[in-house]
């Protein structure tokens, strides 16, 4: 098993100070410099217009929704809040492959105890100052694990418990598609117009998810633990950022996957702004096994893109634009290249692609050298090649540094920073973003659909974020929407080829980083905000 918290041998690092292993503010979520102008963050739904909009698009179709056409709906907050959802652990009903939905008969198994105790033990030393949990057995006994001997709350709140799937509940997978045939069909692939018993789930979970966000925003608390289940913890990520049913199985939640929610006050009150700080980081890795024959929400593919972020270099400190200078890595972005490249050893890659910029290009040959010589380990072996590339689109350093000093403000990375870039930065950034997203797309469909494709794109956070929003078909405003770090992996899946939508499988995965990757919360009993 991956473990969260596995760290690699200790290295010594000579200053800690000058390589960012300690930063003073780094584990603050927000900085006042951030919000300098008004927030493009707003998050607005409607259950009316979204059904109505879910019924006119065709079939399997993501919407490219604006915000403004949207409605407000979450509560206004006073201070800083910081949500972390949790999917519960595997349960008997899982392992059997059958229907759960809302129903209360499975149990955790051991595989499942265990995925539980591992969350325990990587957010031990996280301050909570609630839990929320989901009624249901087998996510409530995940809440009980992972709280284990805390004094503070906890919540059973109704609403959490998993999609109501009426009729389908209970069955086998096969049983459901020979009893139910067109509906089972449409479960499958337009699960947002999917209609059981006169009820369509999708929809009712997406207004119970809204329902759920006002009691959890609502709690006078700042750090919030929420345990519950798959389709509800999908609804709550996607509700949060301003996205509708349709993106129901877009962005996955494994067993005991954890993801997590920043949310920020806004001045002049009203809903908060959103960022998803992280999605879906596992008890085991995000590829293990390959992508061959994978899983992406329960659909097979072998087509894959891994966007890594760069590590850290030597001058980024000394930047006031977040990591927009362009030097070798300090000890520090050594460090993470290479726990990066061991964390893709489960990956036999064919083709590693780079920004131009040295940082970049030294994380992405760490990687190739690891590659090449994980199956040459004997004295008569032949090293396998590895294709680097680098495409000039990955680059943006030269478009964040048109940004002022005071729009950022000077910490770096801290979650949402990009809605502190200036209007015209912003569009450059997009526009770039999407050459670079349709460059992968084209490489990836250069390979045979029938073998394992896996694609290496290595580059700036900035880029990835912005491509992340290519990918889901949104927006330049949604942008401050996503947060990466430095060393982090996301990963997308793509079970109907290059052309089809992707999956995101996780966001911001920093768990292979062990002792250098940064916690999910910190302790605010002393502090003012994050």
């Amino acid at each position: 098993m991956f473990s969260f918290f596995t760290a690699a041998t200790p290295i010594p690092i000579p200053n800690p100070t000058q390589t960012h292993l300690i930063f003073p503010k780094t584990h603050q979520l927000f900085h006042k410099k951030i919000q300098k102008r008004p927030s493009k963050l707003a998050i607005r739904c409607s259950s009316t217009s979204l059904q109505e909009k879910v019924q006119e698009k065709p079939s399997g179709e993501l919407l490219k929704s604006k915000k403004g056409e949207l409605v407000d709906f979450l509560p206004p907050i006073k201070v800083a809040k910081r949500v972390v959802l949790v999917r519960h652990g595997q349960s008997s009903w899982n392992a059997e492959g059958r229907i759960q939905g809302s129903s209360d008969f499975s149990v955790l198994t051991q595989k499942g105890e265990a995925q539980a105790e591992t969350s325990r033990q990587m957010l031990i030393d996280d301050s909570f100052d609630v839990c929320f949990s989901s009624p249901l057995i087998r996510s409530k006994r995940t809440a009980e694990i992972i709280w284990s001997a805390r004094k503070e709350e906890m919540i059973t709140e109704s609403d959490l418990r998993e999609i109501d799937l009426y009729s389908f509940q209970g069955l086998l997978k096969h049983e459901g598609k020979a009893k139910y045939g067109s509906a089972y069909r449409q479960w499958q692939i337009d699960a947002a117009n999917f209609n059981i018993d006169g009820h369509y789930p999708v929809r009712e979970l997406w207004a119970r998810a809204r329902s759920c966000w006002t009691k959890i925003l609502s709690h006078d608390s700042r750090s919030i633990l929420v345990v519950a289940h798959n389709a509800v913890n999908q609804a709550l990520v996607a509700t949060a950022i301003g996205l509708g049913t349709e993106y129901f199985r877009v962005l996955l939640q494994s067993n005991c996957g954890v993801s997590v929610l920043d949310f920020t006050p806004q001045p002049e009150g009203g809903s908060p702004s959103i960022c998803l700080n992280r999605l879906n980081q596992t008890p085991n890795s995000p590829i293990a096994g390959g992508s061959s024959g994978g899983s992406s929400g329960g659909r097979k593919t072998n087509m894959r893109i891994v966007l890594v972020c760069r590590g850290i270099s030597t001058i980024d400190p000394e930047v006031s634009v977040p990591y927009s200078g362009d030097g070798p890595l300090n000890m520090l972005g050594i460090i993470q290249a290479q726990k990066t490249a061991e964390l893709l050893l489960d990956l036999k890659l064919k083709t590693v692609i780079s920004s131009t910029k040295i940082a970049s290009t030294e994380t992405a040959n760490a990687i190739s050298r690891v590659q090449e010589a994980a199956d040459c380990l004997g004295a008569d072996c032949v090293p396998r090649y590895v294709e680097m590339k680098q495409f000039e689109d990955l680059d943006v350093e030269h478009i964040l540094k048109k940004s002022s000093q005071d729009a950022i403000g000077s910490q770096p990375l801290q979650p949402g920073w990009l809605n502190g870039l200036e209007n015209e930065v912003t569009t450059s950034l997009w526009g770039q973003s999407g050459k670079a997203w349709r460059h992968l797309l084209d490489e990836l469909s250069e390979g045979s659909s029938d073998q394992e494709n896996v694609l290496v794109a290595v580059g700036h956070p900035a880029i990835h974020i912005a491509m992340l929003g290519h990918c889901l078909n949104l927006t330049e405003e949604w942008m401050g929407t996503f947060h990466l770090d430095p060393g982090s992996i996301s990963v997308i899946d793509f079970p109907d080829g290059p052309t089809g939508r992707g999956i995101i499988r996780c966001i911001n995965y920093t768990a292979h980083l062990g002792r250098w990757s940064i916690p999910i919360t910190r302790s605010t009993s002393d502090d003012e905000e994050f």
